[in-house]
């Protein structure tokens, strides 16, 4: 099967402090977040001038594709300009006929795989006669991914103020979602769990890569009603937890994300810092794969699978998932989104 472009479908995030509370909106429409929880995270955006730095990221990362790829590649975004609708109208125009369709994300579930679906789904409906769209797989257990994290950890470990020897924590940490969310990840048939499930054995490949046994997979930046159960615990909470048994050097690997989103330098390289600073503790955060050119490879390798028929390079037994047409479901009920009640509903 022949392909004409790569779409390149992320997040999207505010350019300047005006974009801030609209874009926050996007992200937050029909989840019932309370507007003081808003006002907190705008407050996390202004503090860097407004400015998420993962658009920015996304045109590198594309660039360094580019030259791996033998493909045009177009940007589109969720939540934020160049939003995906846009962009599959310009794919349209100039004749686009099928493209493949990369998502910044590496994991199942509702938020890091399914929602991709969905945005493929609400593009296509805004274009007549849209061109046909074939997402990628996941990739959260491919090899290089997991060795960009090693090393990554293994640099990270090299900055913590302390002599050769010296023991350390590894901390894990991925976005938090609702308990609930988490339970319906995945195909039903599978038991749900999926995205917790692959987020543990994508830190214990890590882990393993450096040569540890011993280490903790936590979460962050849960942004929900505070009456609904999140995956726990947060990182900062933790980070405490464990300066309570003794521990005194962490490093924190942010093994949930692809690149430094506003969630990474707010929640861990801030707050989780500034927390173990306070309490005395040697801090380093793992870098995102984002600008390794090993993410590059891992993405042309992606693309290569459909445009050459390459082999499926994995590490972990889970099945490869996430490869879908024109945004169909990976399985009927697959991560099916939580019914939100309606007004006056009876519960």
């Amino acid at each position: 099967m022949s392909y004409d472009a790569l779409l390149w479908l992320s997040f999207g995030g505010p350019e300047g402090p005006e974009d801030v509370r609209p874009f926050l909106e996007n992200v937050t429409r029909g989840r019932g977040v309370p507007p003081e929880r808003l006002d907190e995270v705008e407050q996390h955006y202004q503090h860097f001038g407004g400015v998420s730095p993962i658009n920015a990221l996304n045109l590198a990362a594309i660039e360094a594709v580019r030259g791996l790829v033998d493909l045009p590649i177009y940007f589109g975004n969720r939540n934020w300009h160049p939003m995906v609708e846009d962009t599959l109208a310009e794919m349209k125009a100039a004749g686009v006929k099928r493209a493949l369709v990369f998502p910044t994300s590496a994991y199942g579930g509702y938020s890091a795989c399914r929602q991709y679906d969905e945005d493929i789904l609400r593009a296509r409906a805004a274009v007549e006669d849209a061109p046909e769209l074939v997402k990628l797989r996941q990739f959260f257990d491919h090899p290089l991914f997991v060795e960009s994290f090693a090393d990554s950890v293994r640099a990270a470990a090299s900055r913590l103020p302390v002599g050769p020897g010296d023991e350390y924590r590894l901390v894990f940490t991925a976005h938090s979602v609702p308990v609930s969310a988490d339970k319906a990840a995945g195909p039903p048939e599978g038991g749900g769990h999926l995205y917790s499930r692959q987020v543990a054995e994508a830190s214990r490949l890590v882990a393993e890569a450096v040569g540890l046994s011993d280490y903790d997979v936590v979460w962050q930046s849960r942004s929900g009603p505070p009456q609904i159960p999140w995956l726990e615990p947060d990182v900062v909470d933790h980070i405490e937890t464990l300066y309570d048994k003794g521990v005194r050097n962490v490093v924190v690997c942010p093994i949930g994300f692809v690149s430094d989103h506003l969630e990474v330098v707010w929640d861990l390289d801030t707050e989780a810092r500034e927390r173990a600073q306070e309490l005395g503790m040697g801090f380093a955060r793992a870098a995102t794969p984002n600008d390794d050119p090993r993410f590059a490879q891992l993405v042309a390798e992606l693309v290569a699978e459909h445009l050459a028929d390459a082999p499926v390079r994995k590490l972990s037994d889970f099945p490869a998932l996430g490869c879908t047409t024109n945004g169909a479901f990976c399985a009927t009920l697959c991560c099916e989104p939580a019914k939100r009640p309606t007004p006056g509903a009876r519960r």
